[in-house]
């Protein structure tokens, strides 16, 4: 149960509570975190944004390395409720249930190409708190891996929401 007093549907703004309703009739239900967003419109319609631009649409990463992604960073930041919701999704999309179980247990048990190996661990020092010690080397290796830079700052973009996302879930006890 939340740490703080979730909205409900009768006390969301119309196209909030029309968005959730949209939610929980294609995937049966509305999350925490969700609802935690929706007491405040104006930051649900912006992770919304971001959360739909990054994650929903077609982007420049496949979407196994974005789902691969999600857990990752999720898993790194001790957000519980953020893995098994991207764990379920992964499956949804395809992914295989031996490479959903390698993310979960880390990077070092996951069989992927090196170059996706060396974006992943890339990211996984973007999401530290000594990103700051990143270094335009870093960014090179990317780019010889193959990466384009528009690429990269979708990779960092990333885990800039999932560092985000893991907050607010982790903060105001998401799923506890």
């Amino acid at each position: 149960m939340a740490y703080i007093k979730l909205p409900e549907f009768d006390e969301m703004e119309e196209d909030v509570r029309e968005s959730l309703k949209a939610l929980e009739k294609k995937t049966g239900e509305v999350g925490e975190i969700s609802r935690m967003l929706a007491l405040r419109p104006d930051i649900f319609r912006a992770t919304t944004v971001i959360f739909k631009t990054l994650m929903v649409n077609k982007t420049e990463l496949d979407k196994y390395i974005k789902e691969t992604l999600a857990i990752l960073i999720s898993e790194e930041n001790g957000c519980k409720i953020c893995v098994g919701e991207h764990e379920r999704i992964a499956r949804m999309l395809g992914m295989p249930e031996e490479h959903v179980n390698a993310v979960i247990e880390g990077l070092e048990k996951m069989q992927v190409p090196e170059k996706e190996r060396i974006l992943y661990q890339f990211c996984l020092r973007c999401a530290s708190k000594e990103n700051y010690k990143i270094l335009q080397s870093d960014i090179d290796e990317l780019r010889a891996a193959g990466y384009t830079d528009s690429q990269i700052l979708e990779a960092v973009a990333i885990v800039g929401y999932f560092n985000y996302i893991n907050t607010i879930s982790n903060s105001l006890g998401a799923g506890k």
